[in-house]
């Protein structure tokens, strides 16, 4: 209002101000629409805009190479069903840029890839190692610990050198590291860990953004040099930042306080899930509400003080150099801020409207958005698999088709209780639909509680903490002011807390949701596509047909396989699991990997997804071969969500303590049936689902043996093909199966002892004459695993060796005649 009585006094000032900003509408869920700011540009359809259309189809071709027939065939649907809008010009350059994307993503996976596999023949398991490394990420504080990203050169581990460069991510240094700083480092360092199996999203392109290819602990750090440059001063600004963030916050909030201004996730593991399962976490998540704070803000000051400034505003247009400012101030705020996908697609989506405004020009919400896709797809080709830049584009788009018409209805709506109430609940539905694919690949369990979480929290976050957190970082000079603002801002971050696990607790709110799988969310694509080219009247209609599609497809992947053995040896890193899907539809577990330190959880990680993959809540099965931690942890988990009929597991082979007596427990309170070898060795092999499981050791228990060497040996057949699981079973146990003289003939060995030297030995080959043999084991193991003399055993008698860690998950089908296998990855 001030900027207007100023305006009115001076000719010239108004003469030279252009239009006004005006403020920022709130459209939902803590999201701003920095394109309020041009509500005078013309408006355009999501799907007829040039800049939308052509950053959408090649994000598209960037998904092409996890999953081509589904995102192909999507494409295909949702290009016919629009070319008639578009025209051959745009459907030309829609279909190039859709086969552009995909190319620009295959080369650049292949080619880190390429760079992954050289750094795996290298450092082949934690490896102690000297290096010089330049910072390249902004470094990050997880549990205490400073986590960053750096360039090596002249790296030697153990007396092998490798001339660089190679990325590293390092954990442990001085908390006032940033971009361009060079140090010496000595660390022990591995391979970075990559869970691949095919029946889940492949982690390599995730990886392949950060870049790095190894990853340990630092042992040792000196500082060489200082970098400088702008970067280098953004980070010494997030460093101080972190510091006063520490000193002037209450313990429990300072994680969100560092979330909510410098984009760092250290939030305590309940924390984190009952934001997640709350649908709160974007309220801790760096988006364009940050940006409407942090820079529209500043550029509406500014703006207010440049056209009060005579001998200014007669010279430039007040407009146009706030603006400007603005464009330099957004990408500024992003890189401080942490640099997710969400701050650098929000961050180009304002400068693109800032940038226009410094041409004169107006940008529509539609260009806006297109334009920061196509910036995010350039930049990286592998945009679409980064969930924080894919939620907040599919959040962006729910907001302006979806929910702008649905918010101007509420317009008439007299009661501001009421008109907050239905603004903001229409903001959160039309920002989560389109997010529920992939909310639902990212967790289980969705809720209508958040609803009501967002109505309650959105103010204490965006309104309190947010502005609160942003001014207390710049502020430290006034130690009264500073810690007010911290006051202010914990206490609602803590209020939001307080919701966010109210809401978490809702379970009666909750349901269960399938894992969408390609060709779910390919449907999904192409309905849309469809529905927003169909006139009004027919759009029922194709969003009918696209939920009968659904229907078919979610139908046929509850029905289990029939008539065939699947067995599926999951890539749990240095651990065996194996899923086995029998031929009259039952499912057995063996085995479910995991840590001697625990973390990361196998069970959490890759059982439970590959299970909710399947379809699976019964498990008629588990045999677990023998109580160490690389073979149990992950069953935890499973028996903490599955219903399990059976576990066969070796009685008497050692005390029930830790783990295992867990487990046990687990099993007796949900009255799973337990059987060890006293019950399973000597009768006739017992017939489950068609397929035939036979117990050939230990029979019996052998007391004072390790633990190894009283492994469950399991034989499992269908028709004339068979897979034998010898578990960890080393010299011993395997001599007395050969003194026993119980047939092993198996067509597939699954290596004992993850391929060492200790098992596997050239009698027990020649008994069992496996045509292939299996070994699970992984990049960062510290035995080396699979030993060179085991391998050359395989080579000697002709066996075909697949490996986890090469492969990712290998899966062995037979009819009981004929037998094939599929690999997550091809094999090298």
């Amino acid at each position: 209002m001030a900027a207007a009585g100023a305006a009115s006094a001076s000719p010239a000032l108004t003469a030279r101000r252009g239009p006004s900003l005006g403020p920022p509408r709130r459209l939902a869920r803590g999201v701003h629409c920095c394109t309020s700011v041009d509500s005078g540009a013309k408006p355009i359809a999501l799907v007829d805009d040039p800049w939308c259309v052509l950053a959408a189809s090649s994000l598209a071709g960037g998904v092409a190479p996890l999953a081509p027939w589904p995102t192909a065939l999507g494409f295909l649907v949702s290009w016919l069903g629009l070319a008639g809008r578009w025209g051959p010009g745009l459907c030309l350059l829609a279909l190039l840029a859709f086969l552009v994307g995909g190319v620009r993503a295959e080369l650049a996976a292949g080619e880190f890839e390429g760079r992954r596999r050289g750094a795996i023949e290298y450092v082949q398991g934690p490896r102690r190692c000297s290096a010089e490394v330049r910072v390249a990420r902004s470094p990050v504080v997880r549990d205490g610990s400073l986590a960053w990203i750096g360039d090596a050169r002249r790296i030697d581990c153990e007396g092998q050198r490798h001339p660089g460069p190679l990325r590293l991510r390092l954990y442990g240094g001085p908390h006032d590291l940033g971009r361009g700083d060079v140090v010496e480092v000595v660390a022990q360092l591995a391979p970075v860990r990559l869970f691949r199996n095919a029946e889940l999203a492949d982690p390599l392109p995730g990886a392949r953004r950060s870049g790095a290819l190894l990853s340990g602990s630092v042992l040792s750090l000196a500082v060489v040099e200082r970098g400088g440059g702008l970067r280098a001063h953004i980070d010494a600004a997030r460093a101080h930042t972190r510091g006063r963030i520490e000193a002037t916050f209450p313990e429990l909030a300072r994680p969100m306080a560092r979330a909510l201004v410098l984009g760092e996730n250290d939030l305590d593991p309940e924390d984190d899930a009952a934001f997640k399962r709350s649908g709160l976490m974007h309220l801790l998540a760096v988006s364009g509400t940050h940006l409407v704070f942090a820079v529209v803000m500043v550029v509406q000051g500014l703006r207010a003080c440049l056209i009060r400034v005579e001998r200014v505003a007669g010279r430039w247009d007040a407009t146009r150099v706030s603006a400007g400012f603005g464009v330099l101030a957004s990408l500024l705020y992003a890189d401080f801020s942490g640099g997710s996908g969400s701050a650098w697609r929000a961050a180009w989506m304002l400068s693109a409207v800032f940038l226009a405004r410094v041409v004169g020009a107006r940008l529509g919400g539609c260009r806006a958005l297109g334009i920061s896709l196509a910036v995010g797809v350039l930049d990286d080709p592998l945009a679409a698999v980064d969930i924080s830049f894919a939620l907040s584009a599919a959040a962006t788009w729910g907001l302006l088709v979806l929910g702008q018409p649905l918010g101007r209805r509420c317009g008439g709506i007299r009661s501001a209780p009421l008109r907050y109430v239905a603004v903001g609940t229409i903001a959160t539905v039309t920002s989560t639909i389109p997010c529920a694919p992939l909310l639902a690949m990212m967790d289980e369990r969705l809720t209508f509680a958040g609803l009501v979480a967002n109505l309650l929290a959105a103010p204490l976050g965006e309104l309190a903490a947010l502005p609160s957190c942003l001014l207390h970082a710049a502020v430290s000079g006034l130690p009264w002011l500073e810690q007010g603002l911290a006051l202010v801002g914990a206490g609602a971050l803590l209020g939001v807390r307080w919701v966010a696990l109210r809401s978490a607790e809702a379970s009666f709110a909750s349901f269960v949701v399938p894992l969408p799988g390609p060709w779910h969310v390919a449907v999904l694509v192409a309905a849309s596509a469809l529905a927003a080219a169909a006139p009004p009247r027919g759009r029922r209609w194709v969003l009918l047909a696209g939920l009968g599609a659904l229907c078919v497809l979610e139908g046929r992947a509850r029905v289990p396989p029939q008539g065939a053995l699947r067995v599926t040896l999951a890539d749990v890193g240095q651990g065996d699991a194996a899923l086995l899907e029998l031929p009259e539809g039952a499912l057995a577990l063996i085995d479910g990997g995991g840590f001697a330190h625990g973390f990361p959880d196998p069970g959490e990680r890759v059982l439970l997804p590959l299970l909710r993959a399947r379809r699976r809540e019964t498990i008629a099965l588990v045999i677990l071969s023998h109580a160490h931690a690389d073979h149990l942890q992950g069953l935890l988990a499973v028996l903490r969500r599955h219903r399990v009929e059976a576990l066969w597991h070796p009685a008497g082979a050692g005390a029930e303590v830790g783990q295992y007596a867990e487990l046990l427990r687990l099993a007796r309170a949900q009255g799973t049936r337990l059987l060890g070898p006293d019950e399973l060795c000597g009768g006739p092999a017992r017939i489950l689902s068609g397929a035939r499981f036979e117990i050939l050791g230990p029979c019996p228990v052998q007391p004072g043996v390790g633990l190894n060497d009283n492994s469950l040996v399991v034989r499992v057949s269908f028709g004339r093909r068979s897979i034998l699981f010898t578990g960890d079973a080393e010299r011993e146990q395997e001599a007395r199966l050969l003194a026993s003289g119980v047939d092993l003939r198996a067509d597939v060995l699954k290596a004992g002892h993850h391929g060492s030297d200790s098992s596997s030995s050239l009698a027990l080959l020649r008994a069992v004459a496996p045509r292939w043999a299996t070994i699970s084991c992984g990049v960062r193991n510290r035995f080396d695993h699979p030993r060179e003399v085991t391998l050359a055993r395989f080579a000697e008698l002709g066996i075909a060796a697949l490996r986890t860690d090469r492969s990712g998950s290998l899966q062995f089908v037979t009819d009981g005649r004929d037998a094939r296998w599929h690999v997550a990855a091809l094999p090298w």
